[in-house]
């Protein structure tokens, strides 16, 4: 196959899936990884692609972001081992922040109903979820509800997690690298990710290993902010050498 051929098909690959990279492209057409930079590199001058850390997406993915019912569908088993994990992380009789984001409400769908427990969330669909829990002390976060996410963003948010000191958060993230940190595709969103990180004793990201290497526009923090990383199996040992590199301790389930 020819370089140009291969580019292509390439081009094709991430537009597919949202993302390639670049040790599954060497195995897949059978050339070096130093071959596969070359076509990502020239595809990225091309204005087609962008590159991230191990590989590269297509151009505008940085600013996209699927909606609430397309990433409840991803990876789905993945998140229900990454939320049944972290119910170990729950203090006893505590106080948590729940953030917004799909494996964050499985977390939310997993608590016992008879928990003794503070939670505070900016998340509709967490709130929903543990509404009817009597055991809970239930504190939802106002503001301006970004329908993609279900998700309260701007000044009453920020000043909401202001107030607090939690145990834990349980954050969540559309892409994380150990270089690049934790990412998504909206400022709103990530400023609060922010006030939830710094109101919070102790941090536990609940992410699947297909978001390792992905990088949005927004970053809201770094893994020197985070204790525990939960994620799944497929997490490349790269990363997660990486990663605990930076201090984060990772869970792998």
């Amino acid at each position: 196959m020819y370089a140009p051929e291969r580019q292509q098909e390439i081009l094709r690959l991430a537009r597919e899936a949202g993302r390639v990279d670049v040790l599954s492209l060497a195995e897949q057409f059978q050339v070096t990884a130093e071959t596969v930079r070359r076509d990502l590199k020239a595809l990225d001058r091309a204005g087609l692609v962008r590159r991230v850390h191990g590989g590269a997406i297509p151009a505008g993915r940085l600013d996209f972001e699927p909606d609430l019912t397309e990433r409840e569908a991803t990876a789905a088993d993945e998140k229900d081992r990454i939320a049944a994990a972290a119910l170990a992380e729950l203090p006893d009789g505590g106080s948590v922040v729940l953030d917004a984001g799909s494996t964050v409400a499985r977390l939310a769908a997993a608590v016992p109903v008879d928990i003794a427990l503070t939670v505070v969330t900016h998340a509709l669909p967490v709130a929903a979820r543990l509404a009817d829990h009597t055991g809970i002390d239930l504190h939802l976060v106002g503001g301006r509800v970004r329908h993609r996410t279900r998700a309260a963003v701007d000044a009453w948010a920020l000043r909401a997690y202001a107030e607090i000191r939690a145990d834990v958060l349980f954050l969540a993230t559309n892409g994380f690298t150990a270089q690049g940190g934790l990412t998504t595709p909206d400022l709103a969103e990530a400023a609060v990710k922010r006030a939830a990180m710094a109101a919070a004793r102790r941090v536990v990201l609940l992410a699947d290993s297909a978001k390792a290497g992905q990088e949005h526009f927004a970053c809201f923090g770094s893994f020197a902010d985070v204790d525990l990383l939960i994620t799944d199996t497929g997490l490349d040992p790269a990363h997660k050498a990486a990663i605990e590199a930076a201090g984060t301790e990772v869970a792998l389930v």
